[in-house]
């Protein structure tokens, strides 16, 4: 290695440990705001003097603010609190699902700023939809504020995703299969407002976990499963302040672990699938062709009339899930499991079988059941969760490029 080299390697090591330093701060005002820059610099183990520097740049770009000096009662210069500035940088979060696009502004800390959907039209092909969304965010994009920047956006998907080659390797609710969405998104959004934006894309069980664990005021649980319900069943895992994806990008699909021996025919070709017992699907009545053509809102409807067959079907279907919780509490050992998805709102009928089973077998085996609870994000989980997939991966820039997340263009690599 020539000297040139090394000193242009030293200078990349000296920029990069700035960056680490600055999204640190960034990330401890997140969860403790109020801070001064004195409480900063012990809490994040910097000097004082570095503090104020990064947080005089942090301030200038919009990533902080200062507010009202606090009153200590001590003679000298009282310290100056800072936050999280709520305004000038968003981020947009989008949920790919299996009807409709959802997508959504936020603040750096996930106060929801816009929110829009769109259906898709009577084409379902990957590229079609992936025009519905770029569409969608490029419209929501124009009903910010001028001085409003978009520092990341992130995309909730319903299968199998590589974060760092763009890739969707399965969609089974859509019949897409190796899809190179991150790519195809990027194209769709060139010589537009959002052309540039740093574009992340993941399973959406993974990001809604990580709304819940980057957006939540609470204490973080840790580990914190997050457990999805929709017309497919998926669920993200979060580990020590990492998502675990897996190898191939398949950890948490969750809804084909096998629950029934030749039970009903799942939409990945299985039968007896943790989807096909639980999901939207589950509840309608019978399990063939005929049944998939019904709708949750028919459920819905349904469980108001007092249908005894509805009601036995969702009963079964949350008897189900409470076999699915025990067995990933068994593997997991979760602080916290969260429930989030359309299914979820149907309330009591299908949560209290759930959790009857639950604490059914935790009684059996002489230990308290795991902490439950359902999405703090409603409808909004996976759109609010892409959003913070965005914030996860630009203020934690020493994770590895392998499990980063980032879809880089051609001329974004040259620079």
């Amino acid at each position: 290695m020539t000297r040139r080299q090394m000193q242009a390697e030293a200078a990349g090591s000296q920029q990069l440990l700035k960056v680490i330093n600055r999204m640190a701060l960034v990330r401890h005002l997140c969860a403790h705001p109020g801070l001064s820059r004195a409480d900063l610099a012990g809490a994040v183990g910097l000097t004082k003097s570095t503090v104020s520097m990064l947080t005089r740049e942090l301030i200038a770009e919009g990533w902080l603010i200062e507010r009202e000096v606090v009153a200590t009662g001590d003679l000298g210069r009282r310290p100056t609190p800072l936050f999280i500035d709520p305004d000038r940088l968003l981020l947009l979060g989008a949920e790919v699902g299996i009807e409709s696009v959802r997508v959504v502004a936020t603040s750096l800390t996930g106060e929801l700023k816009a929110c829009t959907v769109a259906n898709y039209g009577a084409s379902r092909t990957a590229k079609a939809c992936i025009t519905t969304l770029a569409n969608a965010l490029i419209k929501l994009s124009k009903q910010l504020d001028a001085r409003q920047q978009i520092l990341g956006l992130g995309v909730g998907l319903p299968g199998g995703v590589n974060e760092a080659r763009g890739l969707l390797h399965f969609a089974p609710n859509l019949g897409w299969r190796d899809i190179p969405f991150g790519t195809l998104l990027a194209e769709k959004l060139q010589d537009t407002t959002l052309a540039g934006v740093p574009l992340f894309i993941q399973n959406e069980a993974d990001v809604a976990a990580l709304g819940e664990m980057e957006f939540n005021p609470a204490p973080a649980s840790d580990p914190l499963l997050y457990v999805s319900i929709n017309h497919g069943l998926g669920a993200g895992v979060i580990v020590g302040d990492r998502l675990l994806t897996g190898s191939r990008g398949f950890a948490g699909e969750v809804g084909h672990m096998v629950l029934q021996l030749n039970g009903p025919r799942c939409s990945c070709g299985r039968r007896g699938c943790a989807e096909a017992l639980i999901a939207t699907r589950a509840m309608l009545h019978g399990s063939g062709d005929e049944a998939a053509l019904r709708s949750l809102a028919e459920v819905r409807a349904h469980l108001v009339d007092g249908d005894a067959e509805t009601l036995k079907a969702v009963n079964s279907a949350g008897r189900y899930l409470g076999v699915l919780l025990q067995n990933l509490a068994t593997a997991y050992d979760p602080a916290c499991i969260v429930l989030g998805g359309s299914v979820v709102d149907l309330g009591e009928p299908f949560l209290k079988p759930a959790l009857d089973t639950l604490l059914d077998y935790a009684t059996a085996a002489s230990l308290p059941p795991p902490s439950v609870r359902t999405s703090m994000f409603g409808a909004n989980a996976v759109a609010i969760g892409a959003a913070a997939l965005a914030r996860y991966r630009l203020t934690r820039p020493a994770l590895p490029l392998a499990d980063s997340g980032a879809v880089m263009t051609e001329t974004e690599e040259a620079h």
